[in-house]
């Protein structure tokens, strides 16, 4: 049905617009009485597994930036994801960049977004994470505001984790969005160490039972990942979300694609580049922190080369666009 009927119409707007009509028309249709615990009882699959001192019911969570503001997390949860991570938030609301700015390349199964950490801001988000049902993993993905200079960035962390901390169960670092001028900068290593360890600290002061994870980009090379490794282990942090979406355009299908202009390509093009980036740090740190794995994630198979790579967890975002609901629980009974 989703194939045949939804994503058609879906397709026929924007991709913009077709996202937040689609959000809205899962909202409308889950109040109605008894749906939305119909809903979960087609979609939901358990498989527990437990890591980070978290218990996740199954292996399969929706990445960043499907739902920035906090304000879908309740349905998408009803849809059988084992947990959802939410943001990216930054301490003030901001537009992000102008539109169009999301694109979609049928043709490679991906999409080019250049969002720019558009969002309500904290104390927005806060609110709507105040009465999040138990039983549903929520994780909070935090940034910098656009505006911030890359030596104040330290403080726009901070003030994500204090106003998220009693309302989150774990945090992402996002450093590595390309749709924020200057934001990668913060991966190399004396910076990120320094952001990396007053995260932690932070975290630790309020209770030290969040953990804390950092998302990479898919355009490392070796001796990047070599340090990211080092990183984690020497800071004792929890795990890696590999990968956000890349700045490469190779091979792709797509005609004309350079138009579209700068930005992210997720979806199949990164999955290759995914799964190499996994596999060298899964060996790189022996297994030693937890790897959260996304990109190009469509199908059970493809989720079990991930974990075959070293991966822990997986998160879905494009493929879930393309595939729709139902690839939530496939993906969830092929990693059982």
């Amino acid at each position: 049905m989703y194939k045949a009927i939804i994503r058609p119409l879906l397709f026929s707007f924007q991709p913009e617009t077709s996202h937040h009509l689609a959000l809205k028309s899962m909202r409308f249709f889950m109040r109605i009485p008894g749906v939305r615990a119909l809903i979960k009882s087609i979609f939901k699959h358990e498989s527990p597994i437990n890591l980070m001192g978290l218990t996740f019911p199954n292996r399969v969570g929706l990445a960043a930036g499907f739902d920035k503001n906090a304000e879908y997390y309740q349905e998408l949860g009803a849809l059988g994801f084992g947990f959802v991570e939410i943001g990216t938030v930054t301490p003030k609301a901001q537009p992000g960049n102008p539109q169009p700015r999301l694109f979609r390349l049928p043709a490679d199964g991906g999409l080019i977004n250049r969002m720019g950490f558009n969002n309500d801001g904290l104390d927005a988000v806060v609110n709507r994470l105040k009465n999040r049902p138990s039983g549903l993993i929520v994780g909070g993905n935090i940034g910098k505001n656009k505006i911030t200079p890359n030596e104040d960035a330290v403080s726009d962390y901070l003030k994500g984790v204090d106003a998220l901390y009693p309302y989150v169960d774990y945090f992402t670092v996002n450093v590595s969005s390309p749709n924020t001028p200057g934001l990668r900068e913060l991966q190399e290593k004396a910076p990120l160490t320094n952001l990396l360890k007053q995260v932690r600290d932070r975290v630790n002061e309020l209770g030290g039972n969040r953990p804390v994870l950092l998302k990479i980009a898919p355009d490392m090379g070796e001796g990047q990942l070599d340090d990211i490794a080092d990183i984690v282990l020497e800071l004792q942090l929890d795990g890696v979300i590999a990968t956000n979406t890349t700045i490469s355009r190779e091979g792709l299908k797509t005609p004309n694609v350079d138009a579209m202009g700068a930005g992210g390509l997720s979806g199949a093009p990164v999955k290759v580049a995914s799964t190499e980036v996994v596999r060298y740090l899964a060996k790189r740190a022996n297994k030693k922190f937890v790897i959260i794995a996304s990109g190009g994630i469509f199908t059970a198979e493809d989720a079990q080369e991930k974990i075959a790579a070293g991966a822990d967890l997986v998160q879905v975002y494009t493929g879930f666009i393309y595939e729709g609901p139902s690839m939530i629980k496939q993906i969830a009974r092929g990693l059982s």
